[in-house]
């Protein structure tokens, strides 16, 4: 089966960490992942830098990546805001993201789930020639509610789609969700909403998202998110563990006998840089809690 990852280093991977990486080494991390056949990488977020300062060059990443056939690059936004800033910086592709938790669309947006959809919505139908996905955090799991019922992810699920948004990513943000109660809440929902196209981010505390990950590709999910070297987190998800890592993703994969595209040899190359941009990089300021 041939099975698509989307990099997410230079977002999620990089959000968490207490360095600023700068954007020449986010270009050149962009340039060895093209070169090791990797075909979606998530490069920017455009939300508040002052909480994020991690992200506060998105606008000149976005505007500086290599155009390279059949490479998509992908932005995050939260709100609409967030969305005409990454139309302005160029962007063609945007995930809107929000929550399957009340108590963590508060921490991480800022407002309440019901609150971001109708921005998002309202973003949304501005730009009909962008291209949208969406993106749900704490899907199954939130730091502060526990255990997400599937129904009510059903519904943010169904939110996005009358929006006229097709493909749906489920995140594990804490990465502490078993597999098990992973796939019964993606069969309650793939059952109620079989015409969508869904993809799976997957963090990893115990070990377990390799085991997720092939759990979800024999029911046919083939578009995972993972980041190099297993950074990662979210900074206002407390107790979020780091991505599956892109290098231990792919090796599984190949292993299985399924096909990605992706070259393992280069792709450690785009590892290297990865952990050398963060060991090397200068810290962060203090996050500014103001929204």
């Amino acid at each position: 089966m041939k099975v698509e990852i989307t990099d997410v280093f230079l977002r999620d991977g990089l959000q968490d960490e207490p360095v600023i990486v700068s954007t020449a080494h986010k270009l050149e991390i962009a340039e060895a992942l093209v070169a090791a056949g990797i075909k979606r990488i998530e490069a920017a977020s455009f939300v508040n830098p002052r909480r994020v300062p991690q992200m506060v060059d998105a606008a000149d990443v976005i505007s500086s990546l290599p155009v390279v056939a059949d490479v998509t690059y992908t932005s995050l936004a939260l709100n609409g805001r967030g969305i005409e800033r990454a139309v302005e910086a160029g962007a063609t592709d945007i995930q809107v993201v929000t929550s399957a938790s009340q108590a963590h669309s508060n921490a991480n947006a800022g407002q309440a789930i019901e609150d971001a959809l109708a921005s998002l919505a309202s973003a949304v139908a501005r730009v009909p020639e962008t291209r949208f996905f969406a993106g749900i955090s704490t899907a199954f799991t939130c730091p502060f509610q526990g255990s997400i019922d599937p129904g009510y992810l059903l519904r943010v699920v169904r939110a996005f789609k009358d929006m006229g948004i097709r493909d749906v990513g489920l995140a594990d943000t804490l990465g502490t969700t078993p597999t098990q109660q992973v796939m019964a809440s993606m069969r309650h929902v793939r059952e109620a909403e079989p015409d969508l196209t869904y993809y799976l981010h997957l963090h990893n505390a115990h070990g377990q998202a390799l085991a997720t990950a092939s759990a979800a590709v024999d029911t046919g999910i083939t578009r995972f998110d993972a980041a190099l070297g297993g950074y990662g987190g979210c900074p206002f998800a407390p107790g979020a563990h780091g991505n599956i890592a892109t290098e231990e993703l792919v090796r599984h994969l190949h292993d299985a006998g399924h096909e990605t595209g992706i070259d393992e040899d280069r792709l450690a190359e785009a590892v290297r840089l990865a952990r050398d941009a963060v060991t090397t990089s200068p810290a962060a300021g203090p996050l500014d809690p103001t929204r």
